[in-house]
């Protein structure tokens, strides 16, 4: 039994904290009102601001960076070697919350904190969330499309995985790019149509 439960315990917990929705628990605690029905209905750092607060947005950011990252770190604390496990269930629960019908987030940032969680416990090269940052901060500044800044930075790491030599992980995170392209499929047409929201110019 020992080998079922240490990756069915890693998954669990890396649901459990990818499922946390600190947008939506962040903006009621500031009295910001529901998130779900402010802008886009989105959980995530960007419908955040649409609040007007800059700091919240930040810290949702943040702070869905970090428990992308965080299940990793106490996954190979308490269970060695089911990381990728942790992972799959901190995308999983990020994008998919129980807690919330379902209806997450999108997943850039956790994704984010997913990568550079592999950095810091399975010694995937620091270049690889660079690049994700990187591609991430340099589209979105580029041209104030917050989901193509995502969008570019998911699809450039399973590259850059497979450019360090980790296979493995190009593979999975080939995988959750493609989670990140079905949840902003909406974005993707209104990108196409030319009526996506530029960030700063409203919802």
């Amino acid at each position: 039994m020992q080998p079922i439960v240490e990756p069915v315990a890693a998954l669990l917990l890396g649901y459990a904290l990818g499922s946390i929705p600190f947008g939506l628990l962040l903006t009621r605690l500031a009295g910001a009102g529901d998130l779900r029905k402010i802008g886009s209905g989105n959980i995530g750092a960007t419908n955040v601001l649409r609040t007007g607060s800059k700091g919240l947005a930040a810290a949702t950011l943040l702070l869905d960076l970090a428990k992308g990252t965080a299940a990793l770190l106490l996954a190979e604390i308490l269970f060695p070697g089911t990381v990728q496990i942790a992972a799959i269930g901190a995308m999983v629960g990020h994008l998919w919350p129980v807690w919330l019908r379902f209806a997450g987030g999108k997943g850039v940032s956790t994704y984010f904190g997913i990568v550079l969680g592999f950095t810091l416990v399975d010694g995937l090269a620091l270049w690889v969330p660079a690049a994700y940052a990187a591609t991430w901060i340099g589209t979105l500044l580029l041209t104030r499309y917050s989901s193509l800044g995502g969008l570019a930075a998911a699809l450039v790491t399973p590259f850059a995985a497979a450019l360090a030599g980790r296979f493995d992980l190009a593979l999975l995170f080939l995988g959750f790019t493609l989670l990140v392209f079905w949840k902003h499929r909406e974005n993707i047409a209104r990108l196409a149509a030319g009526t996506e929201s530029r960030v700063g110019r409203g919802a």
